[in-house]
């Protein structure tokens, strides 16, 4: 068995990267990358040659192109003492065109061309735009620097060798105080008199490494952060996995001790402080609340995360989906052509042939004429909020597992080992329980742990029809806005999910049958 999970697990990574490099592909090679710049307003502020910098300097950001300056060239000739800082100035300030160069400049510049064509970068240099003969119009300094597209490989290797960053003691630069970890019983979030084990880091880059708190799952760790990708358009600035994860809606006040002994009202997470050089001596606000310049904190908000919206309609609906839909099969099946599997075929024939979009619609109709909610608000206290969106998500779904049951049922009746238990004496309950049932779930036990894990990614058009605020309209809405960074990350989310749901369905089959076996005899 372990043989077998470490082959399965072994082609799931391997198919995980195949997927994650067909997607790089897509969304970085064959869409017009210029599709970026439909939303940013930044953008179509600029002018001529300042236009065009910006746009490699945001491609770079994206992860499309690799992007050196001649500013920066110079500089780090300055780091590695090739050039003095009075030399500096003199080769940096490269003419408006070519024939306006000093000869040092023309030195350096000819440098910076050699070495970077010689790694494949492609150099330009943008000469000055002129208002007048002694102006230069708006955004049109003179411009050098080098570009060179990313390749896959070296996309592919930094996206996955980034994937998950250890904390560390030194993970902060700078001189600030003796680094190490602090382990304490007392959190002194909560005052230093309520027992709350924490472990405090000094030099790490987030503040609370380990530590417990009142929300699920109660314990709480930073030393591992997952970085599924940096979004720069549906939540600016922000990795793809917290904006998943983190809570949503108002924001929710208590009275906070600030590391300074400073009490206020505030919904400030004093555990997710994350360092920030030089923040607490340049606002006033930060130097009054804390004692370093571990200043960062996310906010305390009412509501639940995308994720775990998603995930409470989600396995809500698939708990309800498998408690009506088996049974219900199991009763078309014994009833085989009588009333009870008419019935059943109907409701099926219906769900199927409707789409899905018109049948949300006529239960969301249904449902307000009954006085439920219609949309989803997260600052209401209601659960009636919740019926609909569930039982629109649960409607396919037992209509899928009656239809499946019904089928592996009479394949099981129709079996020759039936027949022989029937001549055998046993009576049809003997039959039907022991031997017909136990044989027609196994295919559906394969699908039980999918159904739970994919209840994490939300259902895209129920979702958007009851504004629910959950995890299912991420990818179409990085996509319409070409936010590559989400898009790459929960696609790698929803890979590890597949692969995940299969090996563990797998396990689950070979539990319910013990005739399935992971391994492989010699013959």
């Amino acid at each position: 068995m372990i043989k077998y999970l470490l082959r399965r697990l072994l082609h799931g990574i391997i198919s995980i990267i195949i997927v994650v490099g067909i997607v790089m592909v897509l969304v970085y090679s064959l869409l017009d990358r210029t599709l970026v710049f439909a939303s940013d307003s930044v953008y179509n502020k600029q002018k001529s040659n300042s236009k065009v910098t910006y746009q490699y300097q945001q491609w770079e950001k994206y992860g499309y192109v690799d992007y050196v300056t001649y500013q920066d060239y110079i500089s780090e000739l300055v780091k590695s003492g090739e050039l003095t800082e009075e030399e500096r100035s003199e080769a940096a300030s490269f003419g408006r065109k070519p024939e306006n160069d000093s000869e040092i400049v023309k030195e350096y510049v000819q440098k910076f061309t050699d070495k970077y064509k010689s790694q494949g970068y492609t150099v330009q240099r943008l000469n000055a735009v002129m208002l007048t003969p002694k102006k230069v119009a708006d955004g049109g300094r003179q411009q050098l620097f080098a570009y060179k597209d990313v390749p896959l490989y070296q996309r592919l290797w930094n996206y996955f060798t980034g994937l998950v960053s250890i904390d560390n003691i030194n993970k902060v630069d700078g001189d600030i105080g003796e680094r190490g970890l602090t382990f304490t019983l007392y959190d002194p979030v909560y005052g230093g008199d309520k027992f709350s084990p924490a472990i405090i880091g000094n030099g790490t880059l987030h503040r609370y490494l380990l530590y417990f708190d009142g929300t699920f799952p109660f314990i709480h760790q930073n030393f591992a952060t997952i970085n599924l990708g940096t979004s720069f358009t549906v939540n600016q600035g922000i990795d793809v996995f917290k904006t998943m994860s983190n809570s949503q809606g108002s924001y929710v006040l208590s009275e906070i001790t600030f590391p300074t002994g400073y009490v206020e009202d505030s919904a400030d997470d004093l555990h997710t402080a994350t360092y920030v050089a030089g923040s607490r001596e340049a606002t006033l606000v930060y130097e009054t609340r804390f004692d370093t310049d571990y200043t960062n904190v996310d906010l305390v908000r009412s509501g639940l995360s995308k994720m775990g919206y998603s995930f409470v309609i989600g396995i809500i609906s698939t708990i309800m989906a498998y408690v009506l839909g088996v049974p219900l099969g199991i009763l078309m099946a014994r009833k085989k052509d009588r009333l009870p599997d008419k019935i059943g075929t109907i409701y099926i024939v219906f769900i199927i042939a409707v789409p899905s979009l018109a049948y949300i619609f006529l239960f969301k109709a249904i449902g307000g004429n009954f006085g439920l909610p219609t949309t989803f608000d997260m600052e209401s206290s209601s659960k009636l909020m919740y019926i609909l969106p569930i039982v629109s998500l649960a409607l396919p779904s037992v209509a899928n597992l009656m239809k499946w049951i019904r089928r592996y049922m009479i394949d099981q009746m129709n079996s020759d080992y039936v027949k022989f238990a029937r001549s055998g004496g046993l009576t049809e309950n003997e039959i039907f329980t022991k031997h017909i049932l136990k044989n027609a779930i196994i295919p559906i036990v394969h699908g039980i742990p999918s159904s739970i894990l994919f209840a994490l990614t939300g259902a895209i058009i129920t979702e958007r029809v009851y504004v629910v605020p959950g995890a299912g309209n991420l990818l179409t809405e990085a996509i319409n806005k070409y936010d590559n960074g989400v898009i790459v990350g929960v696609t790698l989310f929803y890979a590890v999910l597949s692969v995940l749901s299969i090996i563990l369905g797998d396990i689950l089959m070979a539990m319910v049958d013990p005739r399935i076996s992971f391994t492989t005899k010699d013959r």
